[in-house]
């Protein structure tokens, strides 16, 4: 293939070569990989890893007009690459986010210390739709309420990398990250060979070590279950897959129950056996009909009981969503400054706060340059980008801020890196994220490197697959590959 051919677009940051067409260190071999393949022979490894992904089922469900529709999982057959020497301070970033997300957690539900220094104000956390009055007073184990973190990085056009959001509640992603790794082994085995890449396939363990370390009893073998909505929600491929690499039990809300010890139990053929650590699937809101929503069938009735009896861990901790807000994403910096005294390895995207007079009136004057988000959705939804908008949609974002600007902020336009994409027999640049996964309890961990999502529609730069994006294998790399090469 002509890579020649393949033009990175001006102004942004692409992920293999430089502006002069020359490959980035630790891409020589993919470069000169690409350069030898034929479209043809790309495209015949493609329609391999296509049947792979159909064989072994690798699919999610999109919400469309009332229907559940299931789709094969969108796999893009060019790797990205990350040195390895850029991904050790990006492990160190990431761990050092989380430790300040879950000290301020544990502050938020209880001294409170940081709004009464005037770090963070009063309203932000009283108007947050996902505080949980019902945490307040507790204290999980390790002090840590979010066990499971995918954060959302991007690369901006100088190359500096950014945190775009922080995903606390129920991220998900991680099992579309290691099958896009045993896909590329399947189909790229020898480009893969040629490379030292770090292994990710010990999450699966890492995640099953972390719940463990969570469990109120001091046993040598936790009862740990994971908790789904059941096989309409649109991650239960997620759901099944990790449970199964982890050995643990699937469960269902039906399929457990709170006795009067308020300790949880699982309902199984030999009778009640009693349950250590839940990994929830499922929001708060669905979590306990006796706390939250009474019509919900999707949670177990006594479960908060259970929690703050500290009869049962669960991860991630009812709770955690007052971090996962947009809006309290612009203060993570000030979190890491004021808990941990240090400064962020990892900068945020300069941000506008729409509660703040001075800064909503800019966001107002200057929407067409901005991209606003709503402080709650996820997925892509509600977001709008200036540049691509409806004057129609763009009175609609002034009318929507003006009347809850608490739920709004604005961010500009980030030049979203690019990186080569097959788009039939020819290499074209799109743009793309990375989510890695962060665990953290007794210890941390960090994916070696994480989720590539990549927007396939020239020029868009939404990459979630539930709005058309799809995936790369992500390998984070030495500088020198194994025969040598640079």
């Amino acid at each position: 293939m002509d890579l020649d051919a393949y033009t990175s677009q001006p102004g942004f940051f692409d992920e293999l070569l430089t502006p002069k067409g020359r490959a980035r260190p630790g891409s020589a071999q993919l470069a000169r990989f690409l350069r030898k393949s034929t479209g043809a022979e790309l495209n015949l490894k493609r329609e391999s890893a296509d049947l792979a992904i159909k064989t072994l089922g690798i699919s999610f469900t999109v919400y469309s007009e009332g229907q559940n529709i299931d789709r094969q999982w969108p796999f893009d057959l060019v790797p990205r690459i990350i040195r390895a020497n850029e991904w050790q301070m990006i492990e160190l970033g990431l761990k050092q986010r989380l430790k300040a997300l879950n000290l301020f957690i544990t502050d938020v539900y209880n001294e409170q210390f940081i709004v009464k220094d005037g770090i963070i104000p009063n309203d932000i956390l009283a108007s947050s739709k996902d505080f949980r009055p019902e945490c307040i007073g507790m204290r999980p184990k390790f002090d840590v309420w979010a066990h499971i973190c995918g954060t959302d990085l991007i690369r901006d056009k100088d190359g500096t990398v950014y945190v775009l959001e922080d995903n606390l509640r129920v991220p998900s992603g991680v099992s579309y990250m290691l099958e896009n790794r045993n896909i590329s082994k399947r189909v790229l085995p020898e480009l893969l060979d040629r490379h030292n890449v770090m292994p990710m396939d010990d999450y699966p363990s890492q995640l099953f070590n972390t719940l463990c370390s969570l469990s109120p009893r001091s046993i040598k073998s936790p009862e740990v279950v994971l908790l789904t909505p059941g096989i309409f929600n649109s991650a239960y491929f997620e759901h099944a897959f990790l449970a199964q690499r982890m050995g643990v039990e699937l469960v269902e809300g039906s399929d457990l129950v709170v006795e009067n010890d308020d300790c949880v139990y699982m309902k199984t053929v030999e009778g009640a056996s009693r349950v250590d650590v839940i990994y929830r699937r499922i929001d708060d809101q669905f979590m306990d009909p006796e706390v939250f929503k009474p019509e919900s069938m999707l949670g177990v009735k006594g479960l908060m009981r259970a929690w703050r009896a500290g009869n049962v861990a669960i991860a991630n901790a009812p709770g955690v969503g007052v971090a996962d807000d947009k809006v309290v994403y612009t203060y993570v910096p000030d979190m890491i400054r004021y808990y941990l005294n240090e400064a962020p390895l990892l900068p945020n995207v300069p941000s506008y706060l729409c509660s703040n007079a001075e800064e909503r009136a800019f966001v107002i004057d200057h929407c067409q340059d901005l991209v606003i988000k709503p402080a709650n959705e996820s997925g892509g939804y509600g977001m709008y980008i200036g540049p691509r908008e409806t004057a129609k949609s763009t009175r609609n974002i002034r009318k929507l801020i003006t009347a809850n600007p608490r739920n709004y902020m604005a961010q500009p336009v980030i030049s979203l890196s690019t990186a080569p994409t097959l788009i039939g027999d020819q290499l074209e640049p799109r743009h793309v994220d990375l989510r890695p996964f962060i665990l953290q309890g007794e210890d941390s961990f960090v994916t070696a490197g994480g989720l590539t999502r990549v927007a396939l529609v020239r020029g868009s730069l939404v990459v979630n697959s539930s709005q058309g994006g799809g995936s790369k294998d992500t390998w984070v790399v030495s500088d020198v590959t194994k025969n040598g090469m640079r």
